[in-house]
């Protein structure tokens, strides 16, 4: 090789890096990173197969992983759940919506069994997923009609969105695409059906005595949403 090569060689090799090819080292979708590892955190989608989870009627999908991706539209039930159980948790997942999608991340679902006529989603809590641009108690990062977020951080239809949810006690953070959009305490949410500020809401509950362990689960709400890179680290677990 001649030294006059060389720039053009290095500048092949800075742009191989940065695309991930060819380096070892290149973060894969549905895997976790050794850094991930290293500080705890657990793999819940390893982007084969449904592994680990069920719908919200305790049975398979019928819905197939799509393109290493979770598709709960047309599961069969209400939501895709994951079939732990989480208290305090830091989660983080990529989503994609498409056209009119209405979908949402439910947590601390605390039972799957329907009470008093209800759909599974009044036994938890939601993070909001809409083909929206507002920033509303229905849109993308609210916690479903309690909390608004700060601003809609989403990405147009079509592209991957990035989610890090953390719940610790009465504390929820919603960030999206590094954004961070929510910052909650259900401990204000002390009578049914009333936000702190007097405003209403539609659940005949009391936020601050909601039990804090349930599942996670992504929403089936008549419209095609992925989701992949779901990855948690349990906050109650002690650190090594």
């Amino acid at each position: 090789m001649c030294w006059k090569d060389q720039p053009i060689l290095l500048a092949l090799l800075a742009c191989l890096s940065l695309s991930g090819i060819g380096h070892a080292g290149a973060v894969q979708d549905n895997q976790l990173t050794e850094t991930e590892r290293g500080a705890g955190w657990q793999l819940l989608f390893n982007g084969r197969n449904l592994d680990g989870w069920m719908t919200s009627d305790s049975k398979p999908s019928r819905r197939k992983v799509e393109d290493g991706a979770i598709n709960p539209h047309r599961c069969g039930a209400y939501m895709m759940v994951h079939k732990r159980t989480w208290e305090d948790f830091q989660l983080q997942l990529d989503f994609k919506i498409s056209p009119r999608c209405n979908s949402g991340i439910f947590f601390r679902t605390s039972t799957l069994k329907r009470k008093q006529g209800r759909d599974v989603g009044f036994n938890g809590l939601e993070i909001a997923i809409d083909d929206t641009q507002t920033a509303g108690f229905h849109d993308t990062g609210a916690l479903y009609d309690l909390i608004k977020p700060r601003k809609n951080a989403m990405k147009p239809v079509g592209q991957w969105n990035h989610l890090e949810l953390i719940c610790r006690g009465q504390s929820i953070r919603v960030v999206v695409n590094g954004t961070r959009v929510l910052d909650g305490n259900l401990g204000r949410f002390t009578k049914p059906n009333l936000r702190p500020d007097g405003s209403r809401h539609k659940f005949p509950f009391a936020y601050s005595a909601h039990p804090r362990r349930g599942y996670i689960g992504l929403q089936d709400h008549g419209a095609d949403c992925w989701f992949k890179n779901i990855k948690l680290l349990d906050l109650k677990k002690p650190r090594r």
